[in-house]
């Protein structure tokens, strides 16, 4: 017989989330059983993106840990590719675990190994990107938001600049749900005040897919006829300020980022690239792993949600929706410093000493 687990409320970081008391396997009234020690499964996308397997991954082990000192995590990475996170859906239905986070390599290639998990009786919880099919729970950052922050900033860089109206965008992958939410939401501000002059979509956002992309647009558009561009993380702008600088583009145009890495958020010091978007990782783990103990727990994730999202294949699901954050020079010391994303001396090298203090990093 399993024994019996009753949940405190849990504070998720800045969140207003908690689950309340439940009898042990209760969910909406309904009894389920569920071993004494849950098993949960973490399945990344790819190691590409830094953040997966050195932020994310880290965070929602550890909350999962206290919240369930005797849950089992197990976990995989798919190093982008889909048929290998199919088999490892399959892997972890095997295994028999309570409870599934999934960050989903291709949402719609992914449906049937969510409804495989969902037919064996396995809550998914959808993390950061919004996966197609019967999910129990989704946790991710507002993206149309996110776009419109990146627009927003570029507008407003380029207004003081009066250099020109043509922009790049550099898109994220097209299988990835929350690069069409950034591309609608920095769409939803830039169209009708600037000119799109060319728009790209970059599969597996790829930093070498958008140097090639940018080397394109300068091709076709002229050096100096790129008055701002548009990436959609930081990876991207990456690339695209490589093209730029290898085309010998001086000044660079204003370009947005997300994401906020270490290697960007020193871009911006020195001027190369205008802002970012910083997503709190905690905070986003921190609400996924209450939902997936929750879940394993057979307890309604309702009390845990702040909102609700439908997905191709389900009704409308529990959701948390996180806020993002704008970051330019200006703001860095207020967002990433004071949150605790990286300290002054892990930023400011000698090389950008002059801009720290000028950023009022230093001095």
């Amino acid at each position: 017989m399993k024994t019996c687990v009753r949940t405190a409320a849990v504070a998720v970081a800045a969140l207003s989330v908690a689950v309340a008391p439940l009898a042990c396997g209760q969910t909406g009234g309904n009894s389920v059983e569920r071993e004494s020690a849950p098993k949960i499964g973490l399945l990344m996308p790819d190691v590409i993106t830094a953040r997966w397997e050195t932020d994310d991954r880290p965070l929602l082990e550890k909350k999962i840990k206290e919240l369930c000192s005797d849950c089992a995590v197990e976990h995989a990475n798919a190093r982008g590719d889909v048929a290998t996170q199919q088999q490892q859906v399959d892997s972890m239905i095997t295994r028999g675990v309570d409870a599934l986070v999934l960050v989903a390599e291709d949402a719609k290639a992914l449906e049937a190994a969510v409804r495989k998990a969902h037919d064996a009786g396995i809550p998914v919880i959808s993390y950061d990107r919004l996966a197609q099919g019967p999910i129990s729970g989704y946790v991710s950052f507002d993206g149309v938001e996110v776009g419109r922050l990146q627009g927003r900033a570029l507008l407003k860089a380029m207004s003081q600049r009066r250099d020109g109206n043509q922009v790049v965008m550099m898109n994220g992958d097209p299988s990835d749900p929350n690069a069409i939410l950034f591309k609608k939401g920095a769409l939803s501000v830039l169209q009708g005040r600037v000119k799109i002059a060319a728009m790209y979509d970059t599969s597996m956002w790829r930093q070498e897919i958008a140097n090639l992309n940018m080397a394109g647009a300068i091709a076709g558009l002229g050096a100096d006829k790129i008055n701002g561009v548009y990436a959609a993380n930081d990876s991207l702008a990456a690339g695209s300020i490589s093209a730029l600088k290898a085309n010998k583009v001086s000044p660079l145009p204003p370009i947005t980022g997300q994401d906020a890495d270490l290697g960007a958020v020193q871009r911006i010091l020195a001027g190369e690239q205008y802002m970012t978007v910083w997503k709190s990782f905690r905070p986003e783990a921190a609400a996924a792993a209450t939902m997936a103990v929750a879940a394993a727990r057979g307890q309604s994730l309702d009390r845990i949600a702040t909102a609700k999202v439908s997905t191709v294949g389900a009704n409308a699901v529990p959701a948390v929706l996180l806020t993002p954050v704008a970051v330019t020079a200006d703001n860095i010391k207020d967002t990433l410093v004071k949150g605790g994303v990286y300290t002054i001396e892990q930023i400011c090298t000698l090389r950008l000493s002059a801009a720290c203090e000028r950023a009022g990093l230093t001095g």
